[in-house]
């Protein structure tokens, strides 16, 4: 691919000790076909030089308005690019970009592009919570930037908490989507908030053992992906899932299905939308064994006896906890697919159903899927073989139409 036909990505990094981690982001997004332009402030290069950022992306790399002046690069590149993705971005490059400065080559950037802009910020707790940092935010989020929720765990030196700088795989994925969609509509969930559950419940029957499904929470996470990348302030609900979190979400993990009802309908309460592709187990044991269940000669083990767990989907689509919301259920069957989604969504009395057909060697684990979204109106919308992210795109259009025909 000649590098004029490659999409053109700017990556702004402020100056934050998690500098060193953009030039995984920087790796990912050149290896994947994408013609990458690094404009670091003059604090990043305290933390990674140039020549680090020139040798990974094959481009120059300047800081301030007054190199290479014939070329106009405090405009030209702002206005060339496809995608601006800052990360880290600090609460000062954050301040600078709400209020418009343009003291160096980066904000003159963003004051250019007419692009999507992602901001991924990292900055210690403290910093994050600030009220002139949430009004930062929330005005470049009111004027069509992506603003990725920090991730929480270590920061600098001994501190833990909100702050830290997303998994550089997963700020990746953000971009990816952010770029797929084109000319679509990119923050039609912008000031939404959504509910997704993911994942597989297990229930316990001793210390060692457990009832538990197949679902690998994939669905989910894509689900969550795709809302990022469209603007939601995104809750993920995760059951027992060996996934990275996806960058943006706050997740919420779980293991049995009291623990997922509990959270989802803490979360639901402001919630603009409740997505429920986590698989939830139907029954649990009636009684738990406090040691491990012995195999003893020449004596049957006693039959399991199992009782219903609370229905979280009917449950939701019954209370309704904020006017209009709207909520999405899963269906996964393994024969007389659709007459069976079309009575579950009757029974659930959620407005959208998805209804796809399992079995060892489909959907559960896979990277791809196939589905009917089903509509409490009697709309079907089939879903080909495909990514589950392009599945997930589907479900949002679904409930996009629904909040903005509320």
């Amino acid at each position: 691919m000649d590098r004029s036909d490659k999409p053109r990505v700017v990556l702004g990094v402020s100056g934050g000790i998690a500098a060193y981690k953009a030039c995984e982001l920087l790796r990912r997004l050149t290896e994947s076909g994408h013609d990458v332009r690094v404009v670091p402030t003059g604090s990043a290069l305290r933390f990674v030089g140039e020549p680090t950022w020139a040798a990974l992306s094959g481009n120059p790399v300047t800081t301030g308005v007054w190199e290479d002046v014939h070329e106009v690069p405090h405009v030209r590149i702002g206005q060339e690019a496809d995608l601006v993705v800052v990360a880290p971005a600090t609460a000062d490059t954050l301040a600078r970009a709400a209020h418009g400065l343009a003291d160096d080559l980066l904000t003159n950037t963003l004051l250019t592009a007419r692009c999507p802009v992602i901001f991924a910020p990292a900055m210690h707790t403290e910093m994050w919570e600030h009220p002139a940092t949430a009004e930062n935010v929330a005005t470049l989020r009111r004027r069509g930037a992506v603003v990725i929720e920090p991730a929480v765990g270590r920061l600098t030196g001994k501190d833990t908490g909100k702050g830290r700088l997303p998994d550089p795989g997963e700020i990746f994925e953000v971009c990816r989507r952010v770029l797929a969609r084109g000319a679509a509509p990119g923050r039609d969930l912008a000031g939404r908030h959504v509910v997704i559950s993911a994942g597989g419940t297990r229930e316990p029957l001793d210390p060692v053992r457990f009832l538990g499904n197949r679902s690998s929470g994939r669905q989910g996470y894509a689900l969550a992906r795709t809302a990022v990348a469209r603007g939601a302030r995104v809750t993920l609900v995760a059951a027992n899932t060996a996934l990275p979190d996806p960058a943006g979400a706050d997740v919420v993990p779980v293991g049995t299905a009291v623990q997922l009802r509990e959270a989802v309908l803490k979360a639901a309460e402001d919630a603009d939308a409740v997505v429920m592709a986590a698989a939830v187990a139907d029954f649990r044991p009636a009684r738990y064994a406090q040691g491990k269940i012995k195999k003893r000669e020449g004596q049957e083990p006693e039959p399991v006896v199992l009782v219903r767990n609370p229905d979280v989907l009917a449950e939701l689509s019954a209370a309704r906890p904020r006017p209009g919301q709207v909520v999405v259920g899963f269906a996964a069957e393994t024969d007389d697919v659709l007459a069976n989604g079309r009575a579950k969504l009757a029974r659930k009395g959620c407005d959208l159903l998805v209804v796809n057909e399992v079995g060892e060697d489909k959907t559960f684990g896979a990277e791809e899927n196939e589905a009917v979204v089903l509509g409490a109106d009697g709309s079907e919308t089939p879903v080909p073989h495909g990514p589950k992210e392009a599945l997930a795109d589907t479900v949002w259009d679904a409930v996009v139409h629904m909040l903005n025909a509320g």
